[in-house]
C-alpha cells in the first residue's frame, strides 16, 4: 500500500499550536531528576528572561513568514522546568506579554505554570492570575515527610497542602497535583495515605508517575552502589491499581495512563502531545514538532542567552527547513524529518495512552487509511490477546492493555 502525505509538510497558519516555555532554574536539583535544569545559576535570570522574550518574538515573525498571513494561533501555554515558580513573578509577566505580542493567544487558552509548594505568596499568585496564568501544576510528589526527604524535596506534607489551599483561595480553579509512586522505601500504606490526603483537597486534576531511575542521576547511582534499595516493580504495580480504584471511587476520569481529572478538567496542553498535534518549545533544550519536523534547542542556558541577544530578521524563504534554520538556538543535529510511517506509528503510540483511544475516522482523514488497514497483523494479534479493542469508532487499549502499554505500542514500530 502506498503511503499518503500527511499534510504536515507545509506550514498552516490556521492550526492552533501548543506552546511550551522552559524555565531551567531550580533552587535545588532533585536527585531523581534528569531534566535540563540547573541550581545556583540565579545571576543568569535577567539575561535569560530577555533571551526568552527575544526567541518568542523571533518565532512570532518566523511563523508569520511560514503561514498564510497572521501569526500562528496558540491554544495553550505551559511553563515547565525546572521550577517556573522560583523565578520572579515579573519575569513570567514579561514572557506572557511577549507571547501575546508575538502570537494570537486564543481567549480561552489554557495557561499552566509548574510550581513548587514553597514558592507561593499571595502577591505572586495574584500576579500570575493578572498576567493570564489560569492553571497551576503543583509538584507535591508525596504527602509523607520521610519520602519527601528521600526525594530531595524542599517542602513538607503540611506545606504542600497549605500551598494548594493558598492557590485555591487566590482564585485558581484549575489546579493539578503531581504525585510519585514506586519509590525506594515506600510502603503501600504510605501511598494510600498520600492518596487520601490528595483526595481530601479534591484537586480538579492529578498526575501520578512511577519513579524511573534515569541514568546519571544521583538516585540511580545510589541504587547501583547499594546505598538505596531498588524500587519494587511489583509493589509499584499494586500502587497503580490502588490509585485507579481510589480515583474511580472519587469520581475522577482516568483519561490518560498517568493522569486523572474531574469532568471537564483534562489538561488541554498535554492532550495536544498525546494527539500528536503541533507544538513549539522555547528555551534551552525545549523540543518542537512543526511542519513535519521535530527539533530541539541547544541545552546550555548560558549559551542560549548569549545567542539570543539582538534582533534577527526572519528568512524570506518560507520553506519549513529555512524557517527552522532561522531560529538561532535550534541545534541543527536535533532536527528530524518525520515521514508518514513514523508519524502514523507515533500517533498510535501517543493516542493509545488516552482512554478515548485513537479515532479511526480521524486517523483515516489524517493518513488516508485506517489503523487496521495500515497495521492489520499487529492489530489482529493484539486484539486476540485482549490488549486492544475497537469500539465507539476508536481503537483503544483494554484494561489489561493499559498495564502493558509499552509492549503494545512497540508492535507498531516493528
Amino acid at each position: 500500500m502506498s503511503l499518503p502525505v500527511s499534510g504536515a509538510d507545509m506550514p498552516d497558519s490556521d492550526a492552533a499550536i501548543a506552546l511550551y516555555v522552559h524555565i531551567p532554574f531550580c533552587e535545588t536539583k532533585c536527585p531523581y531528576c534528569d531534566f535540563n535544569t540547573y541550581a545556583a545559576i540565579e545571576p543568569l535570570m535577567p539575561s535569560y528572561a530577555d533571551a526568552l522574550r527575544a526567541e518568542i518574538a523571533l518565532w512570532g515573525r518566523l511563523a508569520a513568514v511560514g503561514g498564510a498571513g497572521d501569526a500562528r494561533r496558540v491554544s495553550s501555554v505551559f511553563f515547565g522546568g525546572g521550577t517556573p515558580s522560583y523565578v520572579p513573578a515579573e519575569q513570567i509577566e514579561g514572557v506572557m506579554a511577549a507571547i501575546r505580542a508575538a502570537f494570537n493567544l486564543l481567549p480561552d487558552a489554557e495557561v499552566t505554570l509548574e510550581a513548587n509548594p514553597g514558592d507561593f505568596t499571595p502577591a505572586k499568585l495574584a500576579a500570575y492570575l493578572d498576567c493570564g496564568v489560569n492553571r497551576l501544576s503543583i509538584g507535591v510528589q508525596s504527602f509523607d515527610d520521610g519520602l519527601l526527604a528521600t526525594l530531595g524535596r524542599r517542602h513538607s506534607a503540611d506545606a504542600a497542602a497549605d500551598a494548594y489551599r493558598m492557590a485555591a483561595d487566590a482564585g485558581f480553579g484549575n489546579i493539578s497535583i503531581d504525585l510519585m509512586y514506586g519509590l525506594p522505601y515506600q510502603r503501600i500504606e504510605q501511598w494510600r495515605r498520600t492518596l487520601d490526603m490528595a483526595l481530601e483537597l479534591a484537586p480538579p486534576h492529578l498526575s501520578m508517575y512511577c519513579l524511573t531511575l534515569e541514568g546519571g542521576t544521583p538516585m540511580e547511582r545510589w541504587v547501583a552502589d547499594g546505598r538505596m534499595p531498588e524500587p519494587d516493580a511489583d509493589l509499584a504495580a499494586d500502587m497503580y491499581v490502588l490509585a485507579q480504584d481510589e480515583m474511580r471511587r472519587a469520581g475522577y476520569r482516568h483519561y490518560e495512563i498517568s493522569n486523572w481529572a474531574l469532568p471537564g478538567m483534562r489538561s488541554r496542553h498535554n492532550l495536544a502531545y498525546w494527539r500528536n498535534l503541533p507544538y513549539l518549545g522555547v528555551g534551552p533544550g525545549a523540543h518542537s514538532y512543526l511542519w513535519g519536523r521535530r527539533f530541539a534547542n541547544i541545552r546550555s542556558p548560558r549559551e542560549y542567552a548569549r545567542l539570543m541577544r539582538g534582533d534577527v530578521a526572519p528568512a524570506h524563504d518560507a520553506s519549513p527547513d529555512a524557517i527552522i534554520r532561522a531560529a538561532l538556538v535550534v541545534d541543527v543535529d536535533e532536527v528530524e524529518r518525520i515521514e508518514p510511517p513514523l508519524e502514523m506509528a507515533e500517533t498510535l503510540m501517543m493516542g493509545l495512552r488516552l482512554d478515548e483511544g485513537v479515532s479511526v475516522s480521524g486517523f483515516k482523514e489524517r493518513f488516508g487509511a485506517t489503523p487496521a488497514q495500515r497495521y492489520p497483523d499487529a492489530i489482529a494479534e493484539l486484539t486476540a490477546q485482549g490488549l486492544l479493542d475497537a469500539r465507539n469508532g476508536a481503537l483503544m487499549l483494554t484494561a489489561r492493555g493499559w498495564m502493558m502499554a509499552n509492549a503494545v505500542v512497540s508492535r507498531f514500530f516493528e
